[in-house]
């Protein structure tokens, strides 16, 4: 009996949790709504301050932090937001600067020392340095280029120029006048300060502009002057460039003469040195070797045996073409007899002149067409080439007993 009761009252009795989860999801259910109304100006509270809490900083950027309300500009470098996604106070703003090298076009006029308006294009590049760039944003501000760079540059461009003539600037010096700009925009960035006096929150410092600014290089793309100006240079120049052609000219002269002179006196030794050891027998003999090469080549040809100096034969080529005919001669004409009823101019005719008497037509004598014949000669000498070879053993033979020297005579008893 009392077993049972025990077991009862044992199912009875609710768990100690029990009623504490009943008491959170029933406070859930009561409080559901007001639970999503607070959720909802969550995410939309997200949405609006999005923008003024998230900011992305660009690949080659540095961002600067101002602080409404805890001073302003942060100037420790250690607190700059560098690439990525950062998080800042709604209230406060992150200003963003380019590292990275840029570059500009600008054109700027100038007077040369001559007087002449020069109007010159110069590209500036130029890179901000990381740790000043606080002390830029708040001594200077975004809009550094046009208040810090372009000026700068202009009044280094007309210095310099006012230093050339419009001539130089135009065509020699230009890379020397870049040089100076560059170097002169660099001396004047360095001698000019960057202060600020010392405040509760930050201490005071004071930077030249170049610690903030790197000038990488200045270049002068293209120089304008007036058109006659540029005219009379360019006259000038052409005029320059034909003297130096003229100069160059008589230095070849020079030279050429130089090398004849050379050429003369090398074929003047040459024909000492050949002249002594040349004989008369030696140019026979190499004048009879030539006459063989010719008589062995395939073309026609005439041997003249004896016709040439020293017995040396002659050949003539060509024997097969038949010679042009002569051009016909015009025959004289005869002159005609003297008229013997010719008065002569003035006299008076006698009483019992007659006159001259008629003429008697003639027949006409018939005209020869063409130009005489004129007869080919054929010359009977040997064509064959046996016959040749023939002829030049023979030949060489008295040449060889010619060069032996006649016989001496006998002594008379």
């Amino acid at each position: 009996m009392n077993t049972s009761r025990l077991s009862l009252d044992r199912d009875a009795i609710p768990a100690a949790g029990a009623p504490r989860r009943r008491t959170w999801r029933r406070f859930f259910l009561n409080q559901l709504t007001t639970l999503s109304l607070l959720a909802m100006a969550i995410l939309l509270a997200g949405i609006v301050l999005y923008p003024y809490m998230v900011v992305n900083v660009p690949s080659g950027y540095v961002g600067v932090l101002w602080k409404r309300f805890r001073g302003g500009t942060v100037l420790d470098p250690r607190y700059l937001k560098d690439e990525g996604m950062r998080l800042i106070l709604p209230w406060d703003r992150l200003f963003l600067y380019d590292l990275r090298l840029q570059s500009r076009t600008d054109t700027y006029t100038a007077i040369s020392k001559d007087g002449v308006n020069v109007t010159a294009g110069i590209n500036i590049r130029f890179r901000l340095k990381h740790d000043s760039v606080p002390q830029l944003h708040q001594s200077i501000g975004e809009n550094y280029v046009m208040t810090l760079v372009v000026p700068e540059i202009g009044n280094r461009m007309r210095e310099i120029i006012a230093d050339y003539l419009a001539e130089e600037v135009y065509s020699t010096k230009r890379q020397e006048i870049q040089d100076k700009i560059r170097a002169r925009a660099e001396a004047m960035l360095g001698e000019k300060m960057m202060e600020r006096q010392e405040s509760e929150d930050y201490a005071p410092y004071r930077i030249p502009l170049y610690a903030m600014l790197n000038l990488v290089d200045t270049l002068i793309l293209g120089i304008e002057l007036p058109q006659t100006i540029v005219t009379a240079i360019n006259r000038k120049l052409e005029q320059y460039y034909i003297a130096q052609e003229y100069t160059f000219r008589v230095e070849r002269e020079v030279k050429e003469s130089e090398r004849k002179k050379i050429e003369a006196e090398g074929i003047h030794e040459f024909q000492q040195i050949v002249s002594q050891g040349i004989s008369d027998s030696y140019l026979r003999w190499r004048g009879i070797e030539a006459t063989l090469q010719l008589s062995q080549s395939p073309n026609s040809k005439v041997v003249i045996i004896g016709g040439g100096k020293d017995g040396v034969p002659i050949i003539l080529g060509n024997v097969d073409t038949p010679a042009p005919p002569p051009a016909p001669q015009p025959a004289a004409l005869p002159r005609p007899p003297a008229d013997p009823y010719a008065m002569p101019p003035g006299a008076a005719p006698p009483a019992n002149w007659m006159g001259p008497p008629e003429k008697v037509p003639t027949a006409a004598a018939p005209e020869t067409t063409g130009s005489p014949e004129v007869p080919r000669i054929y010359f009977p000498f040997p064509v064959r080439m046996s016959e040749i070879e023939a002829f030049f053993s023979r030949l060489s033979g008295a040449i060889a007993s010619v060069g032996s020297g006649p016989a001496p005579a006998p002594a008379s008893k």
